[in-house]
C-alpha cells in the first residue's frame, strides 16, 4: 500500500515537472507595473514630445519610446523563443536586430494590436535567399493577451515571464494601448543585440 502511494506520488511529481518545463514560460513575471499614462498625459506627449524613434535592447528585454535623445516610455518586453542573434530565416525563434520602420498597423491582430516591424530589408531578404530559406516576415510589436481572451481580468497587464514570440516584440496590452498611441507609422525602430 506505502508502495503505491510513493509510486503514486512520484509520477505526479514527474507531471508536474513535465507540465512546469513545458508551459513555465507562460507563468506571469511577478512585479508591480507602471503606472499607465492618462488620456491626457498621451495627448500631451502627442503635441509636446512626440515619439521620433523606438529603441529596443534584447539583452535588457526593454522597448523605449523616445524623442529626440529623451527616453520618453519605457517598456518591459519579450522576444523570440530563440533570441540571440539577428533574424535570419522563417521560423528560427529569433527577433531581428538593426534599423528598421513601423510601416503599417493591425487593429484586430491575434495578440490584441500589433505594429508592423519592416523586416525583411533587402539585405534579409538576400541573404536568405543565398542560403536557399525564407527570411520570414510579419515580425510585429503586439500584445500578449490573445484578442479572444482580453475579457479575463488581469489580461491588460499580464506578461509572460520568458521569451515565448516566433521572432516578434510583446508587451503587456496596457503597454501596447499607449504605444499604439504614441508611435506613428513610419516611426523609425533600433533594435539592438
Amino acid at each position: 500500500m506505502k508502495i503505491g502511494r510513493m509510486i503514486g506520488c512520484a509520477i505526479l511529481i514527474l507531471l508536474l515537472g513535465l507540465a512546469y518545463f513545458q508551459y513555465g514560460k507562460f507563468i506571469p513575471t511577478v512585479g508591480a507595473a507602471h503606472q499607465p499614462l492618462s488620456a491626457h498625459e498621451i495627448q500631451q506627449l502627442q503635441q509636446n514630445k512626440p515619439v521620433t524613434s523606438i529603441e529596443v535592447f534584447k539583452s535588457q528585454r526593454i522597448l523605449q519610446l523616445k524623442h529626440q535623445q529623451e527616453v520618453i516610455r519605457s517598456y518591459p518586453m519579450r522576444l523570440g523563443f530563440d533570441p540571440i542573434g539577428h533574424k535570419q530565416f522563417e521560423g528560427d525563434g529569433k527577433t531581428p536586430e538593426g534599423t528598421y520602420s513601423i510601416d503599417w498597423r493591425n487593429p484586430q491582430s491575434a495578440y490584441y494590436k500589433s505594429l508592423h516591424i519592416s523586416y525583411p530589408n533587402k539585405q534579409d531578404s538576400a541573404y536568405a535567399q543565398q542560403q536557399g530559406q525564407s527570411a520570414g516576415g510579419n515580425v510585429m510589436i503586439h500584445g500578449t493577451v490573445p484578442t479572444r481572451a482580453t475579457s479575463v481580468p488581469t489580461s491588460a497587464t499580464y506578461l509572460p515571464r520568458k521569451d515565448w514570440t516566433l521572432g516578434c516584440i510583446a508587451v503587456t496590452n496596457s503597454d501596447m494601448d499607449e504605444i499604439w498611441q504614441l508611435v506613428k507609422d513610419h516611426t523609425p525602430i533600433i533594435i539592438h543585440p
